[in-house]
């Protein structure tokens, strides 16, 4: 095991983001736990922070919040309401007691809500079908434009009185924000459309009545995508641009990331999509059909990297002068000192802290190096169907399922 020098390392030094110090530069990625019922928060949600937080992690970053009912995807993702406010402070209270900082990401699915868990028809940039749903959202107007700003500001006040030092505006992967800023998704003649000064509009006047609903005391940190993934999306050259927006927003930091839900997911998570583990855990036999038959032709594999989005997000960092945050295979110290020696300040971490809530105590200790991770997406498969879970940690798994999990491998 190679030995790295944790005293001279500045991934374990205190970092200024934004009005906040956090006591490293770590932070638990906003990847979806699926750990919520009814759209509240569960003893499993707090625990697992919980436990972040005590396993020596600078930040946590509870995941997928919806800012309204009608932005839901899933029937056990979190939707931001008064109702659970005392539930999240007692989260909030709990990461605090271990010494971390807490964020809460928040945004609005668009075109991917599901209107079996919602009532209601997805809203969308531009009508027609999202074949990944499959949905079929109906363009927004004025008005839903309006509503989704004061859902957006809600949120914030919820999460400011929830005791969050930080929120994280989902404005990447495909979601509502992301599909304004995309051609492939917004087909708008209107002034949200067409031109990238344009499609960015959207999301401009999101993050303004954000940042204009914070304390002065909260960091916002925006998720933004580097590139859609895939040909007739964001360019690369718009990736820099969107960023350069994002900050003249009064942003503190980008969470550089890429991919498109309901078009290139894997970008976003890189190796090979789970679909046989998924289909297993599906009880709706139409459902699983549909999940064999149509995820393998419409999903593709993207190979696996350490740090795969390093190279893109070094382009981000030369085009503002707001901190990077890296995400995205940050599973080892030599991926995660390489980051730091170009400049990075800030690392996210999701599998590494999924496989092992302890991974950045047992690097500061030595007693790893890497996570042992196998980056199977297992627990991406898991996110989707129930409760986010490392197979490693799984007991009685059967034989069936093992060997669908070495056949997606990659370490």
């Amino acid at each position: 095991m190679p030995i790295y020098n944790m005293n001279q390392s500045t991934f374990f030094t205190e970092g200024k983001l934004g009005p906040l110090i956090l006591r490293n530069r770590s932070i638990r990625a906003a990847a979806f736990e699926g750990m919520s019922e009814q759209h509240n928060v569960t003893e499993a949600l707090v625990n697992y922070h919980t436990a972040v937080a005590r396993g020596g992690v600078g930040m946590s970053t509870v995941a997928y919040a919806a800012v309204s009912k009608g932005g839901l995807s899933f029937p056990h993702q979190l939707w931001m309401r008064k109702e659970i406010a005392g539930d999240l402070k007692k989260l909030t209270d709990s990461v605090h007691r271990e010494g971390a900082a807490v964020s809460v990401q928040i945004g609005h699915c668009g075109n991917m809500a599901n209107g079996a868990v919602t009532g209601v028809r997805p809203i969308a940039p531009s009508g027609g079908i999202n074949w990944y749903g499959p949905t079929f959202p109906r363009r927004m107007k004025a008005h839903d434009m309006e509503e989704v700003k004061n859902d957006f500001k809600n949120a914030v006040r919820i999460a400011a009185e929830s005791g969050f030092d930080a929120v994280e505006v989902h404005a990447g992967h495909g979601y509502l924000i992301s599909q304004f800023l995309s051609p492939y998704t917004n087909k708008r003649r209107d002034a949200y459309g067409g031109s990238f000064e344009n499609r960015k509009r959207f999301m401009t006047e999101m993050l303004m009545a954000v940042r204009e609903s914070m304390p002065s005391n909260m960091a916002m940190i925006v998720k933004m995508n580097c590139w859609d993934g895939f040909e007739k999306g964001i360019t690369k050259e718009e990736g820099a641009l969107t960023a350069q927006a994002i900050e003249q927003c009064g942003a503190d930091a980008v969470v550089v990331s890429g991919g498109f839900v309901s078009r290139a997911p894997m970008y976003v998570m890189r190796g090979k999509m789970p679909v046989d583990i998924m289909a297993y855990y599906i009880r709706d036999g139409l459902k699983k059909y549909f999940v064999k038959l149509a995820a393998k032709q419409l999903i593709p594999s993207v190979p696996y990297v350490e740090g795969y989005f390093m190279e893109e997000a070094k382009r981000i960092q030369q085009a503002i002068k707001i901190p990077v945050v890296l995400v995205g295979g940050m599973n080892s110290m030599h991926t995660i000192e390489k980051a730091m020696r170009e400049g990075f300040q800030w690392i996210a971490m999701a599998r590494a802290l999924i496989e092992n809530t302890n991974f950045v105590n047992d690097l500061r200790n030595e007693v790893i190096d890497k996570s042992s991770c196998t980056i199977c997406n297992y627990c991406v498969a898991k996110m989707y169907s129930g409760e986010m879970s490392c197979h490693l940690h799984e007991m009685n798994l059967p034989e069936e399922l093992k060997q669908k999990i070495a056949a997606l491998n990659y370490a």
